[in-house]
């Protein structure tokens, strides 16, 4: 994988001309478990006020629109969906990431995924659709089959399918559990038909054969600091743990739903072996100055 590959452009979704303001708000405000009370009490705004615009009596303005998203930490996408349901332009722009004023980001990606060597890292859009890799990806993804590795690439379908690396996951039961909770996660903040559709994908997927029984890879995740990844791979049994990074306050779509996971050693031995494969394909690479 490239150090950086943009996948196809996905149009962003349009709401549905059906769905007004107020319904959408009200979606949102049930979604974050909150009551009408609540939500008025931290928008510093009537709580009668609220019932209007969530009925539909009282058309809220540009400005209220957005702040009560805010109070309801909705997404950006989301939010310029609110805007258009409310009859006002869309506020956020998206772009994508080869757009010539995402330049600078695009940079930082770059700079965090090369920076990361010789452990792997990734960028991800909001569906997981991998947006760029580091080169130590390529040994985690050795036994997948190659269909799957054609963009645009899905990092959990990638991790899951039964053609993918699944069955080269040590701890599978411990790796889905936590792959399908940290999705169902993603599902309830974003209200992402899309990914509600992936994780219904995920979930049918059989176990590999000769997988251990589930009681085993549970106890052996209880010992751990965090659930880890341990992968067969052509170099080894490696082990990581994995960190998330996004970028702060951001103002355009696309970075919002941007992404960098990072994955780390989670022992002397994968560590070692990746060291290695690292100096090994710097030997290879003529004029390396690795």
């Amino acid at each position: 994988m490239s150090t950086l590959s943009l996948p196809p452009s996905v149009p962003a979704a349009h709401p549905s001309a059906s769905r007004t303001v107020g319904e959408l708000l009200r979606d949102w405000r049930q979604r974050r478990r909150m009551s009408q009370l609540l939500l008025a009490a931290e928008a510093e705004i009537s709580t009668r006020h609220l019932s209007f615009v969530e009925s539909g009596r009282a058309l809220p303005s540009r400005e209220m629109v957005m702040h009560l998203a805010e109070r309801l930490d909705v997404p950006l996408r989301a939010r310029n969906a609110l805007l258009v349901a409310a009859g006002y332009a869309p506020l956020f722009r998206e772009r994508p990431l080869s757009d010539p004023q995402l330049a600078a980001a695009r940079e930082a990606v770059e700079l965090v995924l090369k920076g990361h060597e010789p452990y792997p890292a990734l960028a991800i859009d909001r569906h997981w659709t991998i947006v760029a890799a580091n080169r130590a990806l390529a040994p985690l993804v050795g036994a997948a089959s190659a269909s799957l590795l054609e963009p645009p690439v899905n990092a959990l379908r990638l991790s899951l399918h039964p053609q993918g690396i699944a069955s080269s996951i040590v701890n599978w039961h411990a790796w889905r559990d936590h792959v399908l909770a940290r999705l169902q996660r993603q599902i309830e903040v974003s209200a992402d038909d899309t990914l509600a559709a992936l994780r219904d994908e995920l979930a049918a997927y059989p176990a590999p054969p000769g997988t251990p029984d589930r009681d085993e890879d549970s106890s052996a995740a209880l010992n751990q600091i965090a659930v880890p990844l341990r992968l067969r791979t052509s170099l080894g049994v490696l082990s990581f743990f994995s960190t998330t990074t996004v970028f702060g306050t951001p103002v355009d779509v696309t970075l919002s739903e941007l992404a960098i996971e990072a994955f780390f050693p989670a022992d002397q031995q994968t560590a070692a072996a990746l060291r290695n494969y690292a100096e090994q394909q710097a030997s290879q690479t003529p004029g390396s100055t690795e």
